[in-house]
Order: C-alpha cells, then structure tokens, then sequence
C-alpha cells in the first residue's frame, strides 16, 4: 500500500495576512510554507525603541469590535499582554483651534447636528446645513463619499469631520473614496432609514442612563510589547517553514498543481505546491497571477495605493503639556503637513512607564500628495515639531525623533473597489487550488487581513479534500 503525500501549501507573503493564514493550516493535514521577499517578516507590523520606549512603526492599535483580530493573539500566545486604550477621545484640529468630535457619530458623519454645531468644528452656515439634511435616494450605484454624505449634510461635515476620520485610516481623499467600501455598515444601514442621520443614530449605542457606571467596553487595543511582535508570535505558533529574502519571481500551473520560481535569474530556485494562497499587495499579486488568471490580474492592476510616514516624536516629560485626548486629526483643506498626530504616551497608558518621556507618532502623506513626503527625514521631523507645538503649546524641541516610511503602503477603496474585488474573486475561484488575502480586498487593519486569510484557508483546504485521493 502506498503512503498519501500530504499535500503542500505555499504561501506568498510574510505580512499578517500570510502569517495568520499559515496559522488557520496548522491543524489542517497539510505541509505549509510561506515565502516572505523582505528581509523580514511582518509587512506594516514592526516596532523599535524611541528614546527608551517601545514604540511600533506602523499600526498601532487594532478595533476591539471585531473579534479576528483579538482571536488570533490569544491563539498565539499574546493573550496576556492585551490592553485597551487608556484614552480615546480626539479632537479635529481645523480653523486655528483643537475642537471635539461629536460625542454621537460614526466616522465623522453626526447623529446630531446640534452637537455638532456646539463642538465648533464647522461654521455656523454648516452646521446648519447639517440641519436640513436632504432626504435622498440611494444610489442605484456605488458613488463617493464625498457625493453620498455631502449631498445630504453639505459639504463641511465632509471636509471636516469625515474626510481627516478616512485619512487616517486609508490615507485616501473622500472625493475618490466608496462610500459603500469604507463606511460599509453605514451604507447598509442608511438603506433602511429615511435620514443619514438616523441611519448614524442606530449603529451608536444608546446614551448612558444617569447613575449607570458600567464600564464601556474598550475600542482599541493593543499589545504591551506592541504590535511589532504579533507577525513572529504568529508565526512561530503556525508551525510552518517561514522564509524571509525569498522573492517569488513566477508563479505558473503545472497540470494539478503549481511552481514557484523563487529568487534571481541568474540562480533560480523552484518550489512545487499543491495549493497557494497568495498575500500579497496588489501589484505583486498580479504580476504572479498574469498567466493563471488574466481577469483577476487585470483587475488587481487597477488598485491604487498611497504612501505615507510616520514621524514619532519624543519630548521630556516635563516639557510636554498635560493632555485629555488621546490625539488630534487635521482636515486636508486646513493646508497643514500632518493629518493626524496621536499622544501615544496618553493613549496607551503602559508605554509613559519605560522611560521620562512622552511620544507622539504623526502622520503625513495623503492620496496624490508626493511632494510632502519627497522631504527628506530631518525636514519631516522639524514640520511636525513645528505644526504640533502650535496645536499644544509644546515650547521645548524633540529629544529623539523617528521618521518611518511606508511607500505605497495603503490600498484605496476607491468608487467601485466591492465590485473589483467581487471580479477578482470570481476570476481567482476559476482556478482550482488558488486563493488570496490580505488588505486589499475587505478592509486594512489586522482583523480585516485575518478575516481574509481565513476564507482563503477555506477555499483551498476545500480544494484540496475534493481532489481524488
């Protein structure tokens, strides 16, 4: 009697859609290997130290209300070292002064105008525009943000209050955004209720009732050594063969099955799988899926991605003023260079503890916007400095400072991305054995990239199960 091959899934890309999805194999009957091009693992997940403290470089915080991403850090041991943010409100910085959110509001779009015309964050003309919202139609198709909300709440509910909100989640600009990608559970909801507003008010809780003193629970959360260290534990706790400087160069069919050409030409490496998931950004995932599926390709090419930077600042404890937010966001008609700066020392209450020091991370860069960050990292560095002393007062310089760049490091849900993403998935499913994750397709934070790793473990696992033993 012969012995069965377990069959072998390959993996292309290291970043927390890869890695998450070799975690979903590890029970599975399979050999799984991931093939990570950078020197590292990770993609956009990676910390280090910022005048003694440990800071991440790229996102910092995942929503505590979906639970995948919680899920896969207990599963791989991280558990313990969960926490939520100490402090969550922020405020727009816009028209000179630091001004508060509506208390009531679903990315930036208000469930009540009066609150927003008391927060000050737009003109008195906007808030009562706000007021006499447009009941209008649903779109027979999709459209953009700024079209949907604007054309109902007037166009400085957009400009300030939902487009710096979208900013700083997909580094995008509301005019070429979807409305129906990025405010999903708005969309869904306003198609049964006669106002935006009204669709906001039932996806917000209910106000507190007085002399209730049940803690809310957290929105954020984060991990004590930062999320830096999520891709190793993940991959660690997979099991699986994990390579780094292993770049895919060809990805082709070879009757059931398929080989990767890995590494030069020059010294070509070649790799068979049964089965491949690919995790990867879009214009690497259709560069490798050309020849095995045209239509996905075609329409992987046509997402766009911006670049962005992190600056993280660090400022003697002493000289920092005290603060009750946890940051600020800055709308793009303000004309300043940073978008959004968080008080990562405020938010995260156990990162004040590692050294005197206070840090704040602000981001630049916007969708189109290159020449911002074509400065060089001491020119960035010094126009945040500067930008943030005027929106708190900070009269001392930075004592340590960090600039990290991510070029072309977010996808743009931009009007159509649901029905792109719909054709890739109905090109990529044509092609037995094959599947794809990761932050292009249903949302970019960590929960999102798990979510799509799982469905990719399921699409191929099902493939494998139904080839004849």
């Amino acid at each position: 009697m012969s012995t069965p091959i377990t069959p072998h899934v390959v993996i292309i890309g290291g970043g927390i859609a890869g890695l998450a999805a070799a975690f979903f194999l590890k029970d599975e009957p399979v050999r799984v290997t991931v093939l990570e091009g950078a020197p590292r693992l990770g993609g956009k997940l990676s910390a280090s130290d910022v005048a003694g403290v440990a800071m991440d470089e790229g996102a910092e915080a995942l929503l505590a209300r979906r639970p995948e991403g919680i899920e896969l850090i207990k599963a791989a041991g991280l558990g313990a070292d969960l926490v939520p943010a100490g402090v969550t409100a922020s405020a727009i910085y816009t028209r000179g002064a630091l001004r508060p959110l509506p208390r009531r509001q679903f990315m930036g779009v208000p469930a009540d105008p009066d609150e927003l015309a008391a927060t000050g964050v737009v003109s008195a003309g906007g808030a009562d525009r706000a007021r006499h919202e447009a009941a209008l139609p649903a779109p027979d198709a999709d459209v953009s943000v700024t079209e949907y909300i604007g054309s109902r709440l007037g166009a400085e509910v957009v400009d300030r209050l939902v487009d710096p909100l979208l900013g700083g989640v997909y580094a995008g600009r509301s005019e070429d955004l979807s409305f129906t990608a990025t405010l999903t559970p708005l969309a869904v909801a306003a198609r049964t209720r006669p106002t935006l507003t009204e669709a906001v008010t039932s996806l917000l809780p209910p106000p507190p009732s007085p002399g209730n003193s049940k803690k809310a629970a957290p929105v954020f959360v984060t991990l004590t050594t930062g999320l830096g260290a999520l891709p190793e534990a993940v991959a660690k706790a997979s099991g699986a063969d994990v390579r780094t400087s292993s770049m895919v160069r060809e990805l082709r069919r070879t009757g059931p099955g398929w080989r990767l050409t890995i590494g030069s030409a020059a010294d070509p490496e070649y790799l068979d799988a049964d089965a491949v998931i690919l995790a990867t950004p879009a214009a690497p995932a259709a560069r490798l899926l050309k020849a095995a599926a045209a239509a996905a390709a075609s329409q992987l090419e046509q997402i766009p991605y911006a670049s962005m930077a992190i600056i993280t600042l660090a400022y003697r404890d002493t000289d920092f003023p005290v603060q009750q937010r946890s940051g600020y966001l800055v709308p793009a008609v303000d004309g300043r260079v940073v978008k959004a700066a968080t008080f990562s020392t405020v938010k995260w209450p156990h990162l004040a503890g590692q050294a005197p020091v206070h840090v704040v991370r602000c981001s630049v860069g916007r969708s189109g916007d290159v020449a911002v960050l074509q400065r060089d990292d001491a020119d960035l560095a010094a126009v945040a400095a500067a930008e943030l002393a005027e929106a708190i007062g900070i009269g001392a310089p930075p004592v340590e400072h960090r600039v990290t760049r991510w070029g072309g490091g977010l996808p743009q849900y931009n009007v159509g991305h649901l029905d792109r993403v719909a054709r890739i998935r109905s090109s990529v499913a044509e092609v037995p054995g094959l599947a794809v994750a990761g932050a292009a397709y249903d949302g970019v934070g960590i929960p999102a990239c798990a979510a799509t790793a799982k469905a990719a473990v399921a699409q191929v696992t099902a493939h494998l199960e139904a080839r004849p033993r």
